[in-house]
């Protein structure tokens, strides 16, 4: 086996003293004393629906993040009806079998009750650590591995071809231990993470007091009033901001709309990117323009520093060249709390599913802040971009490491079985800018 450093407090691991071949795509050799068990033999799939009764059922997601509860008061795209969304219950897996190289995550363990669509497979999982299981799925799913298995269009995978599909199992006490050590590893990486984000928030409460008033003082620090003073102009959106419709071009990159990175290029956070082929149907972004994404009502409205492309689905809007001196005000604003509540108050029917558009926010009354307010938020801002720089290149690296952490473990590629764990507390990842699987299930495959 070989030898991964790096992943045990700067301690080299090695591999097993023993390897068997193994008949499967993304994996070629297991440990020796491993078994080969089919999925049939762990999941038994669980097919109930809510019916009538799905105000008694938690709302659930399958985002980036893992399952999480869905806020169905926070608005957003919502069917006219839950009857047929499938019950889970904590401890089952949810799959997507279908459209896998364009979904975020297809995979997902529970830890509620609740309901999800049901266009998702769900499963029970018994005979085995559920976690372990888990790890290994979201590797394969980390990686894309699962192509193989998929057929048509819709890149779906047969659920009788799933369950044939084999797995490599290690002993069950073993199991136990890898996943002590990677819940124990992963934790480690979210700790950081959380650190690096931390600084950044720390930063930008600073300048939403300065978004909502021009005379801060330390003990204005933790208090923010969503109000503006009285003696700050206001007008309508509509003369500052206008609605860019331009198509895109050939030579034109995709952009990503991300509530927790802003709008940034596809290719650098999407590793199984393509450029799409019909550029029609995509809307060109300047630097400069502001993006009224279809989760605005939850993130804000996202400030574009690249050229680019983005679905035609988002509103793209042009700042008036004679504001321009308010491009970075508004580019934080529109991502303060204070400002996403006054959104919703402005837009009619956002909780009912609506998308914000043009036509909604152009007569929304936008603050016109005095010069030093102006001023403040520019030198704020340099210190805020560097605390982003950092922490989406920390972030890149830690979730790089995780990926292949999880990966070299879970494959038997590395043993874990005489680490010992230390005590620790169990950091999960950011739910809070979990991206939700896009639109994923709206349709049966």
């Amino acid at each position: 086996g070989r030898v991964a450093g790096g992943y045990h407090g700067g301690c080299a691991m090695s591999g097993y003293a023993e390897y068997r071949e193994v008949n499967l795509p993304w994996l070629k050799a297991v440990p020796a004393h491993w078994e080969i068990r089919r999925n049939k033999n762990i999941f038994t799939e669980q097919k109930e629906i809510v019916g009538e009764r799905s105000a008694d059922y938690t709302l659930l997601s399958l985002t980036l993040n893992g399952i999480i509860p869905r806020d169905m008061d926070g608005g957003g795209k919502f069917p006219e009806s839950f009857d047929k969304y499938k019950i889970v219950k904590n401890g089952d897996m949810a799959f997507c079998l279908f459209d896998i190289d364009e979904t975020p995550r297809t995979v997902g363990l529970s830890g509620y009750n609740g309901m999800l669509t049901g266009a998702y497979t769900i499963m029970r999982v018994s005979n085995i650590n559920a976690r372990f299981i888990y790890y290994y799925y979201l590797a394969l799913d980390n990686g894309k591995m699962l192509r193989p298995l998929y057929t048509g269009l819709r890149k779906t995978i047969n659920i009788n071809t799933f369950q044939s599909t084999k797995v490599p199992v290690p002993p069950r006490e073993e199991q136990d231990q890898i996943v002590r050590f990677l819940d124990w590893k992963v934790s480690g990486i979210n700790r950081l993470i959380a650190i690096k984000k931390q600084r950044r928030a720390l930063i930008f409460d600073l300048i939403q007091l300065h978004l909502f008033s021009d005379d801060v003082s330390q003990s204005s620090i933790g208090r923010i009033e969503a109000a503006f003073p009285e003696h700050w102009k206001s007008i309508k959106a509509r003369r500052i901001f206008s609605e860019r419709i331009e198509k895109g071009h050939t030579e034109d990159e995709l952009l990503a709309v991300t509530q927790d990175k802003g709008v940034v290029f596809k290719k650098d956070c999407d590793s199984h990117y393509v450029q799409p082929s019909n550029f029609e149907s995509q809307k060109l972004v300047y630097p400069g323009d502001f993006i009224i994404s279809l989760r605005s009502f939850q993130g804000g409205i996202e400030h574009s520093r690249i050229k680019g492309l983005v679905s035609a689905a988002y509103t793209v809007m042009e700042l008036n060249p004679s504001y321009s001196r308010i491009e970075e005000y508004y580019g934080f604003l529109f991502k303060s709390k204070p400002f996403i509540q006054y959104l919703n108050s402005c837009v009619n029917d956002i909780r009912d599913g609506k998308k914000i558009g043009y036509k909604d926010f152009r007569d929304c009354p936008l603050p016109i802040p005095p010069v030093r307010t102006l001023e403040k938020i520019n030198i704020l801002r340099k210190e805020y971009d560097k605390a982003t720089e950092e922490l989406n290149r920390c972030t890149s690296l830690l979730h790089e490491l995780r990926t292949r952490l999880i990966s070299d473990v879970v494959t038997g590629k590395i043993d874990v079985r005489s680490i010992e764990i230390p005590e620790y507390e169990f950091v999960d990842e950011d739910i809070d800018n979990a991206d939700e699987n896009p639109e994923q299930g709206a349709d049966e495959p």
